[in-house]
């Protein structure tokens, strides 16, 4: 079933990264919330402030100073756990790396070095809120075919709900990813997937449901 609001999905976010976090120790996950101007920063400040009475070691990352800085503006109390990805960069290479989870707020392509050498030298799990870190400019050749059979493939969904245009994916750690069809009324259940079904795969499931 869907969520009737973001404050839901939020709540089934944090469900789902905590039983992502207690299932591996040093895991790659993603949530993805994929609204159009959805402010991602709140609703990152949300999740730390939910995890940290049981991960008070949990760090949220930004990619640049601004977003860094006016996070810290919005919640003194979390200052001390807000950094941004080049700050935690520089400390790993002086203290040989750390083991608290992670969460990194919206990596661009042009975050993909800096978040790859992160992750590779942190010992505990990282989670990635609405990251993006696959460029559109580089996804023929050799460059992308690297970074997909690499990097980027090690990394798990534990929570995500993206609209597309006839309906809806969710994906609820640890359930299957669910297919949901928009009609006049409101969304309804299609089908499961044991991973994330490509555009190909949820149209044949919309025009399978159609005719049954």
């Amino acid at each position: 079933m869907l969520p009737a609001d973001l404050r839901t999905a939020e709540a089934e976010a944090l469900a789902a990264v905590q039983a992502a976090l207690g299932a591996e120790a040093r895991g790659l996950w993603t949530v993805e919330l994929r609204f159009e101007g959805l402010r991602i920063a709140p609703v990152a400040l949300r999740l730390l402030a939910a995890l940290t009475p049981q991960r008070p070691d949990l760090r949220l990352l930004f990619p640049d100073a601004g977003a860094t800085a006016l996070a810290k503006r919005d919640a003194p109390d979390q200052a001390a756990q807000i950094s941004g990805i080049g700050d935690l960069l520089r400390l790993q290479q002086a203290d040989g790396g750390s083991e608290g989870p992670l969460i990194l707020v919206a990596p661009t392509p042009a975050d993909y070095d800096e978040v790859e050498r992160l992750c590779a030298q942190h010992r505990g799990p990282v989670v990635m809120i609405n990251g993006r870190l696959e460029d559109a400019a580089v996804g023929i050749g050799t460059v992308a075919r690297e970074r997909r059979k690499g990097f980027l493939s090690g990394w798990q969904s534990a929570y995500a709900l993206i609209p597309t245009g006839d309906g809806a994916l969710r994906r609820a750690y640890p359930d299957d990813w669910q297919l949901y069809r928009l009609d006049p009324d409101g969304y309804r259940y299609v089908t499961r997937f044991d991973s994330k079904p490509d555009g190909e795969q949820q149209l044949e499931a919309l025009e399978a449901a159609h005719r049954g």
